[in-house]
């Protein structure tokens, strides 16, 4: 039989359900999964690099990603740049590199960073910069998590490898070629517009680059920089004249270079220390095995058996690029550029990051975080509060220490209530919670929040608001988020009301038509398709209907109960990925990310066991083209992850877990404070993909859902299997 809820009692309170007992400690209680000690020897990095799926317009069909050296959570991302670029700096298909810049961002539907390329070369620069470029054929690349390699066509080698705000290349240089050993580094140019200025020493190189611009924004950043080589520069000159470029080139004879390279948002002399202090003079062949071991304890948080080699492949390449942002960005001795354009500093022991692509990342990415990393995930919600308290409001989007106000909503809080949720609490969240409820006035986070508060919703046609049925739903989704965290603390004349507001997505639910669409001012509704994208946000009514999943039950009621909803749900999931132009699922983009658990809430979690399996096994792979879709700085790869745990953080602001089937016979996860949990399904396969009955530590799981007390205690899961 398959694993129902207690159909009666779904509602709210059985949501919220009291913790479970605490874990058992009784010996041999599980089998701790027997996985690799290297777990970083199944991540492709390459994943994401090639078209996977269709480009419906929002940002393309590829993950674009970047498959060069960084640290998990990283401040420098030193990645190869085809001539033909993706969003991520490199598309697969493209045999030419046009240099290694710094920085990158994972996965993004637009351009940003790109910062300070290297371009090793023998012999002068060519005369047109649109020239500079070197051949190279796959089979002479290699990249791991933490270090990236390539032998061009030529015979230059490049091998790269990072700490988190700093790195170390090696170029070698062939002995047949006599000419001399050099490279360029360009201070002036980035992804986007940019300007700079390079200092040249006697073997150092150092400076600043300024740019920005993310999707069309005002948003601009500067980026310090120091170099310091192991040869002496022989000969040195501005690069096409420039004060921003260098070009320099090293004695006869030398046929290999070292060079450790430094960045910093503060200034030059803390990018030189964050070079010195991280890497500590230690060599390149040390650098790379101490990134690939650091990279084993991170992908090592969550330890799976069994399976398939592709599965793992799959799994890990995923968590990779689950962890590749939010980005560190205080240096070594805490200090930060912050919103305001002050330098800052953060408490002893903790980092600020940037970089948050809210409204992608508040579904899932962040929860996943806090699961496996909760000291990691604490600052990242300390740092969201930072930015809100310095720019004094919370941005949606933020790149470097500026906002951008791309996409819809109010996600930032929302994520740092989730993470407080899934025990990342080492943070100011009163505070938070304080700054979020006061930006609900504020135009910058909120545009169109009059008629949200007034009416109940944000009307059609609102100036300065893209998409009112969509902002209308986010907006109610952060409300939400927010009640939940306002209840954990204690406030509950805060929670309440946060809640009421939580509810505002029944003002749009239309129910002659049974979605939730556009209503005008008045409260008329003006002319409605369920594929219409106008006043929705990549994606149409059809798909963003779903989009309440902190209050699922009384959506259904709405829509006229379970077996309405489940048939409902049977036709929207005949196709996986349709993009906006059709009333089907679209996963390769976030609004229909919550809607495959969603039958849990129906009665009906066989239906989500199946359509969880079946996103997972066809939409993602282990090749180039193993996305269908951006990956959104690790959103899209960490929904994966979740799905193939079977489990998924539906509800923002709370620690729910909904099930659906785990892909592994086993699997820990070590959260990093001392408490583990472990899924054991040993006939987990293709075809026993359902569950039959499910306990945890020996006590009967009645719902497909997990409450707070497995968070915080751990425990064991054990799952019963069948076809």
């Amino acid at each position: 039989m398959r694993l129902h809820p207690v159909a009666a009692a779904l509602t709210s309170a059985v949501l919220l359900a009291s913790p479970l007992p605490a874990a058992s400690a009784t010996p041999g209680t599980a089998e701790p999964a027997r996985a690799t000690d290297d777990p970083a020897g199944y991540v492709n990095p390459f994943v994401g690099t090639a078209p996977g799926g269709t480009d419906f317009g929002h940002g393309g069909g590829a993950g674009n990603t970047f498959p060069g050296a960084t640290a998990a959570l990283g401040g420098i991302q030193w990645s190869p740049d085809t001539v033909t670029r993706q969003h991520g700096g490199y598309a697969y298909k493209d045999n030419r590199i046009r240099g290694f810049s710094l920085t990158h961002i994972s996965g993004a539907g637009c351009s940003d960073y790109g910062n300070v390329p290297f371009m090793p070369l023998t012999g002068r620069p060519d005369a047109d910069p649109a020239a500079r470029h070197a051949i190279f054929s796959h089979t002479n690349e290699q990249a791991s998590p933490g270090s990236y390699g390539v032998r061009f066509d030529n015979g230059i080698r490049t091998q790269i490898s990072v700490t988190q705000r700093s790195g170390i290349a090696r170029f070698t240089y062939p002995a047949h070629d006599t000419r001399p050993a050099g490279l360029t580094v360009d201070a002036g140019r980035a992804f986007n517009k940019a300007t700079g200025k390079i200092s040249i020493g006697s073997s150092t190189l150092s400076g600043y680059t300024d740019s920005g611009g993310f999707c069309h924004s005002s948003n601009r950043y500067r980026l310090y920089f120091h170099v310091e080589f192991d040869r002496p520069f022989a000969h040195t000159e501005p690069l096409d004249g420039r004060t921003s470029g260098a070009y320099v080139s090293f004695a006869p004879g030398i046929r290999t270079v070292t060079a450790r390279v430094g960045v910093s948002f503060v200034d030059v002399a803390a990018a030189r220390r964050n070079a010195t202090v991280e890497q500590r003079g230690r060599s390149y062949t040390m650098l790379r095995s101490a990134a690939r071991a650091r990279w084993n304890q991170w992908l090592g948080r969550i330890a799976v058996h069994g399976g398939t080699k592709t599965q793992r492949r799959v799994f890990y390449t995923a968590l990779y690029h689950a962890l590749l942002h939010p980005s560190a960005f205080s240096d070594t001795d805490g200090r930060y550029r912050g919103m305001d354009g002050r330098v800052h500093r953060t408490r002893p022991g903790h980092v600020q990051y940037a970089d948050f692509s809210g409204w992608d990342v508040y579904r899932s990415q962040g929860q996943l975080l806090a699961l496996i990393a909760p000291h990691e995930a604490s600052d990242i919600a300390q740092s969201i509060l930072e930015q809100g308290r310095q720019a004094g409001y919370f941005d949606r989007w933020t790149v470097a220490n500026g906002g951008t106000r791309v996409m819809v909503g109010d996600p930032l809080p929302a994520m740092a209530a989730s993470i407080h949720a899934f025990g990342g609490t080492d943070f100011d969240a009163r505070a938070l919670l304080r700054a979020a409820v006061a930006g609900r006035q504020d135009d910058r986070q909120r545009p169109g929040h009059q008629k949200y508060d007034t009416l109940g919703y944000v009307p059609a046609g609102t100036k300065g608001v893209w998409g009112s049925a969509a902002t209308t739903l986010e907006y109610a989704v952060t409300d939400a988020a927010l009640a939940h965290l306002a209840g954990r603390l204690g406030d509950t004349e805060t929670q309440a009301a946060l809640t009421r507001a939580s509810g505002n997505w029944r003002n749009l639910f239309n129910p002659v038509s049974g979605y939730i669409q556009p209503r005008n001012a008045d409260g008329s509704w003006p002319p409605f398709s369920p594929t219409q994208h106008g006043e929705y946000v990549e994606g149409n009514a059809a798909q963003y209907t779903w989009l309440v999943p902190h209050d699922l039950p009384g959506l259904f009621t709405a829509m006229g109960g379970d077996a309405a909803v489940t048939s409902r749900l049977d036709t929207f999931f005949t196709q996986l990925n349709a993009g906006a132009d059709k009333p089907y699922a679209y996963l390769g983009n976030e609004p229909s990310f919550n809607i495959p658990w969603a039958y849990d809430y129906a009665g009906r979690p066989d239906r989500t066991q199946d359509i969880v399996r079946r996103a997972l096994t066809t939409l993602f792979t282990d090749r180039p083209d193993g996305l269908v879709g951006n990956d959104d700085l690790g959103e899209m790869s960490s929904w994966a992850v979740w799905a193939s745990l079977g489990m998924y953080p539906q509800v923002p602001g709370s620690p729910q877990l909904a099930l659906a089937s785990p892909l592994f016979p086993a699997a820990t996860v070590h959260r990093g404070n001392g408490v583990d949990l472990t899924l054991l399904a040993p006939d987990s396969s293709a075809t026993n993909a359902h569950v039959r009955s499910l306990s945890l530590d020996g006590h009967p799981v009645s719902g497909p859902f997990l409450p707070e007390g497995v968070l915080t205690s751990g425990g064991v899961l054990r799952y019963s299997m069948a076809p």
